[in-house]
């Protein structure tokens, strides 16, 4: 397992970012993690890296602590927001600067992306493009050779062609290394691209924990007649009515067999939107769902128009 949290929560001071998080992402994966400003994905990732400690609960990464010591460390890459490096050092200084720091730093590895990528060795990092930089800084992660490399925001401030860039130099090398990558991103199409797992985070919370093939199998858009029930086994995410039409995005493993409901896939963004939605006190009669316990079930939202 790359990353197992229980019960994780984080203060800081008065404000809290993490609430009583649990989850489970499975190694060799690549995992999107996604939420609205202030959810908690940073700090989330920073808990992972060892970077911070939790206010209660327990993090494992990778079999270990984070952060607990040289051996840990190895086993994780970390690029923080905004793909930080060090503006005054060249890029032969970052190559440097690893291999110091990293004993299971890949020199070969570092150097034969520099040259594919066209990067000047003597160039300074502050000189460098935004796609440049961040490309400097996933060499540096790659390199490590970690078990698990964490992203945080790595492509948000980049053009849609550097990003495209970006991700396929990930893809490719997950593929040829084998390693778990968790991706943070407010980008959801460039999430369906490259992740096989999602994780949602709103409000603190873990909202949505799954594989991408699974959850999308199990949630389904319903149209037809305003109604104020379902039948039991179907979990309501979001609901939406007018005088005549409601429209559902429910959860359900069983067959939806009313012929009076229209029933449409959905994409991984409109999964991801459904449940970044705040829950909200509905504002007229409510669509009924049973009980939903466990990871990516919440109470049903209902807009009512």
């Amino acid at each position: 397992m790359s990353v197992r949290a229980r019960a994780l929560t984080k203060r800081f001071g008065r404000r809290t970012a993490l609430t009583g998080c649990t989850l489970d992402i499975p190694a060799g994966h690549v995992t999107g993690l996604v939420g609205p400003n202030g959810a908690g994905k940073s700090t989330l990732l920073s808990l992972a890296a060892g970077m911070l400690t939790p206010t209660s609960g327990t993090i494992e990464v990778c079999g270990g602590r984070p952060g607990s010591g040289p051996e840990q460390l190895t086993k994780v890459g970390y690029v923080a927001q905004d793909a930080p490096v060090y503006a005054a050092l060249t890029v032969a200084d970052h190559l440097e600067l690893g291999a110091r720091l990293n004993t299971g730093w890949d020199d070969a590895l570092a150097r034969a992306r520099v040259e594919r990528l066209g990067l000047d060795p003597r160039q300074r990092a502050g000189k460098l493009s935004g796609g440049q930089r961040a490309q400097l800084a996933l060499t540096m992660g790659l390199a490590k050779r970690p078990e698990l490399l964490l992203l945080d925001e790595p492509v948000a401030t980049l053009d849609p062609l550097a990003r495209r860039e970006f991700l396929q130099d990930l893809m490719e090398a997950v593929v040829e290394h084998g390693l778990g990558v968790v991706l943070s991103s407010h980008l959801v199409a460039d999430l369906e691209r490259v992740c096989d797992r999602v994780i949602v985070l709103a409000g603190g919370e873990v909202r949505l924990d799954g594989d991408v093939d699974e959850l999308l199998a199990v949630h389904h858009r319903l149209s037809g007649p305003r109604r104020d029930g379902l039948p039991a086994g179907q979990h309501v995410v979001t609901a939406a009515h007018t005088e005549r039409q409601s429209t559902l995005i429910v959860r359900t493993e069983a067959p939806i067999l009313d012929p009076a409901w229209a029933v449409g896939a959905l994409t991984l963004e409109d999964l991801v939107l459904a449940y970044m939605s705040p829950p909200a006190e509905p504002a007229g009669p409510r669509v009924h769902g049973p009980e939903a316990e466990g990871p990516g079930r919440r109470p049903a939202l209902e807009i009512v128009r």
